[in-house]
């Protein structure tokens, strides 16, 4: 055998010619003495090069749910530059779903092709894809933000795509005064938003997915269920008031969806096991989740921290293998504690206290993650650690080589795209000769 391989080998598994990336680019040269950041993280049958994942962030850009060559680019470049897995924006499982008109969706079938070959890119990487699973709830058919701030009103009408008369939540409580009124679901409605799930689970499954995300946070339709905020009843002409948690309990949903934390994670626990019984073995399963709403101060039950770790307890006998942690979004009177860490925080608290139970659930946490001693930080094996997974949006769009950049910030070596090896730094080529 000669010493050196000199063919340019190709990707395997792609529909294209791309020189194989063995290893992906953010790949620690030495991963075994790394920072915790820069070592591989094994999830069932998906293993990431390193901790640091692409959050789903929503570009209000897709037309009729379906992505775009711009999505292609926009995603395609973090892969390209190293991250550990891409996950694509918060797609909707149904029309009446998206929060914007121009949201991405996996609702029919024609969505699977132009995903496919965004996954197809990202593989052609060697990287990881994921994509959002999402219901907007009570906050859906509201205009682009840049759009929003301009006009200063946030519902998108019939006339600019919106479907303001056909929004619905667990309860008829919109979430602010310039968001639609919404209709309460009925036990047959919930019953075909979890089947919706699940047909949109399967389409992601053919479109080549890695890794499904369930949006369970930031007020969207799962939030909605769970928060005792939200999910109440409401009486006939009482006028809501400045907040919400003025309502009785004789006001409170009284089916199966609504009242007792059993009742209120009732719909979460059957999409996840509606989706965890249409996809592989192998496959991971995540969930994001608001660990707190932030309504402390209206005194009054709200979703909080204390519910958060008690839910988190069940996900792993539920088929969630990954608990990405964020907060808020739920309440428009929300008074979020603003520090560098509030979210990070929590993510701590709920690893610790799944820890000091033995229980392995992986945990991934987003917030204000934007340098790199502080992503190395949040991830670190030890006493301090937050979490198991990096997650980042805004900074990946300030600087789509932030991996790159990072590992150079913190001296590792990492490897970089074989087409790009020569502009990388001297000790990184060297480490991958």
């Amino acid at each position: 055998m000669p010493r050196f391989d000199l063919r340019n080998k190709g990707q395997a598994g792609v529909p294209f010619y791309t020189p194989a990336q063995e290893p992906a680019a953010g790949t620690a040269a030495l991963p075994a003495a790394a920072p915790t950041l820069f070592q591989p993280l094994r999830m069932r049958g998906v293993e990431l090069h390193n901790r640091l994942v692409v959050s789903p962030m929503c570009q209000y850009s897709a037309d009729d749910g379906h992505l775009t060559d711009f999505h292609l680019v926009h995603l395609g470049q973090f892969a390209l530059h190293g991250a550990g897995l891409v996950v694509v924006e918060a797609s909707a499982v149904e029309p009446r779903g998206r929060i914007s008109p121009q949201d991405s969706g996996l609702w029919t079938d024609s969505q699977i092709a132009p995903l496919r070959r965004i996954v197809d890119f990202v593989h052609s990487q060697n990287t990881g894809a994921g994509i959002q699973l999402a219901h907007a709830g009570r906050k859906a058919s509201t205009l682009a933000p840049w759009i929003s701030d301009s006009a200063r009103r946030e519902l998108a009408d019939e006339a600019h795509g919106g479907w303001p008369g056909h929004v619905f939540g667990p309860s008829a409580i919109p979430f602010s005064e310039d968001h639609a009124a919404p209709r309460e679901l009925s036990v047959d409605d919930i019953r075909g938003l979890v089947q919706s799930f699940a047909e949109s689970a399967v389409r992601a499954v053919k479109a080549g997915f890695d890794v499904i995300e369930i949006h369970g946070a930031h007020g969207y339709l799962v939030t909605s269920f769970l928060s005792p905020l939200s999910n109440v009843r409401t009486a006939p002409g009482r006028g809501l008031g400045p907040i919400v948690t003025m309502l009785t309990d004789m006001q409170r949903r009284t089916d199966d969806y609504g009242g007792s934390f059993e009742n209120r994670t009732r719909f979460l626990r059957e999409v996840v096991a509606a989706v965890r019984a249409v996809v592989p073995d192998d496959m991971p399963l995540w969930l994001r989740i608001s660990a707190t709403e932030w309504m402390e101060h209206a005194g009054a039950p709200s979703w909080d921290l204390e519910q958060s770790i008690r839910l988190a307890k069940l996900l792993p006998a539920w088929g969630i293998d990954v608990l990405d942690v964020s907060s808020g979004g739920n309440n428009s009177q929300q008074k979020i504690a603003r520090r560098r860490t509030y979210q990070t925080d929590l993510a701590r608290e709920i690893r610790r206290a799944l820890r000091a139970d033995g229980i392995d659930l992986l945990i991934g946490t987003v917030g204000s993650i934007d340098d790199a001693e502080f992503a190395r930080h949040v991830v670190q094996e030890g006493p301090e650690q937050s979490a198991d997974l990096a997650l980042s949006a805004r900074q990946f769009l300030r600087d789509p080589q932030w991996v790159l950049n990072a590992a150079h910030k913190l001296n590792v070596p990492v490897k970089w795209p074989n087409q790009y090896h020569r502009a990388g730094p001297k000790e990184v080529r060297k480490a991958f000769l």
